[in-house]
């Protein structure tokens, strides 16, 4: 394929399929260019992009197969993922969001929340973590000293700079 005259948005493609090929390529074990099924949602995140679970049941029905295999082809996948980071989709909940959803959990405006509290709000409330997303949250967020999740510290760790 001959190489076009390089307009910006070109070159701006090119760069996100590098990006997308990089994160795959991660996750692809067997360096057939497909993954398992339940490792896209880490890739999407891994690109920057943090869907809803619904959300990214939707992105799902865009790239499987018409039988589901429980495998993404990379060739179906890269032109649906470009296009979710060239329109921005999925992008992350703005700071002052997640500091007001901190503190509307912490009854008692303390500037934290006790692990076992944030435990049960993540696991019986909404859209409940799995054990291992509960886990991974917990060793990023948890004060081992204390075992609270001082939420401004980790809110901080959290967002995402969009320069």
């Amino acid at each position: 394929m001959a190489e076009k005259e390089g307009s910006g948005e070109d070159h701006a493609v090119d760069e996100i399929e590098k990006k997308i090929i990089e994160a795959f390529e991660v996750f692809d074990h067997e360096c057939n260019k497909t993954v398992d099924v339940r490792e896209i949602g880490s890739i999407v995140r891994s690109l920057g992009c943090f869907p809803t679970e619904a959300e990214l049941h939707e992105l799902l029905s865009k790239v499987e197969e018409e039988e589901p295999t429980g495998y993404i082809h990379l060739e179906k996948f890269l032109p649906v993922m470009t296009k979710v980071l060239l329109d921005r989709s999925y992008r992350p909940i703005p700071e002052d969001v997640l500091l007001h959803a901190f503190e509307a959990l912490d009854e008692n405006k303390c500037g934290y929340i006790t692990k076992e509290e944030l435990v049960k709000y993540l696991t019986e409330e909404g859209e409940p973590f799995t054990q291992e997303e509960m886990e991974d949250m917990l060793s990023t967020a948890l004060d081992p000293e204390t075992n609270t999740v001082r939420y401004r510290d980790y809110i901080s760790m959290m967002i995402v700079d969009e320069s």
